[in-house]
């Protein structure tokens, strides 16, 4: 990579978010990592720091307009113009559908879709006008129908129909879409789903590892290397595409 470039990571304090923005760090990018308060940051910014590469720690709501605009242009001001961009922020509101609140619906799509159409339109300038980007959203295999989880389910699902319109409307700019939908991959999140079904989280893992035919769960780093495939040079004929980092065929 001649030039570096600056990457804005959301949902980046922990998890695949962090695992994600240190791995685009150490392939020589500005980090951009993004979680609802600055403080939750602050790990993911201290472990890149510390390894040499550049980050700056921004608090926003992905789902709000004007906390969006004002991350963006911080970043801009402070590392550079944004030409990748990787939409992760997700959160769970897990419940049966007869049970599911309109509050639980409007949280879970107003973060995973309403946030990533809200970074995406951010970003994209920046994109175009550099005449190159690169844009990658976190799907799951959730998005193939889960129990309990209709709400993420469409969320995950919308995903991929935004990802192959994305790569269709700014191909001609340089700009590359894809989607990565993870599997089981061991993080807080999987945590709380196996809370809500009352199950121990290693009983919950090593149940589901049995039906994976790789014979493992995955790891937020498996996440973070597909994802740094799909923001290379060596990428920039691969848009529209849904990767399913599950261990086995999924779709």
């Amino acid at each position: 990579m001649a030039d570096k470039r600056t990457a804005i990571v959301t949902g980046a304090g922990r998890g695949i978010g962090a695992a994600i923005a240190l791995r685009l760090a150490k392939d020589g990018n500005r980090v951009g990592v993004i979680d609802l308060r600055e403080d939750d940051t602050a790990d993911t910014v201290a472990a890149i720091r510390a390894a040499g590469g550049e980050a700056l720690g921004v608090g926003a709501d992905v789902a709000n307009t004007d906390a969006v605009a004002a991350a963006v242009k911080r970043i801009a001001d402070e590392l550079g113009a944004p030409t990748i961009l990787i939409n992760n922020a997700g959160i769970l509101r897990d419940n049966l559908i007869f049970k599911m609140t309109e509050a639980d619906w409007d949280a879970v799509i107003g973060v995973h879709l309403r946030g990533a159409f809200l970074m995406t339109r951010a970003v994209q300038s920046f994109q175009v006008e550099a005449k190159w980007g690169r844009i990658v959203s976190l799907s799951s295999t959730s998005a193939l129908g889960n129990r309990g989880q209709a709400n993420y389910a469409a969320a995950k699902a919308g995903i991929q129909g935004f990802t192959k319109t994305l790569a269709i409307e700014l191909g001609r700019y340089n700009v590359t879409a894809n989607a990565i939908a993870p599997g089981f991959i061991a993080t807080d999140m999987l945590r709380q789903t196996a809370e809500r079904i009352n199950v121990p989280f290693d009983d919950f893992m090593t149940a589901a590892a049995k039906d994976i035919p790789v014979g493992r769960w995955g790891v937020p780093e498996d996440i973070a290397a597909a994802a740094s495939f799909f923001v290379s040079d060596e990428a920039s004929f691969v848009s529209g595409q849904v990767l399913y980092v599950a261990g086995g065929p999924k779709a």
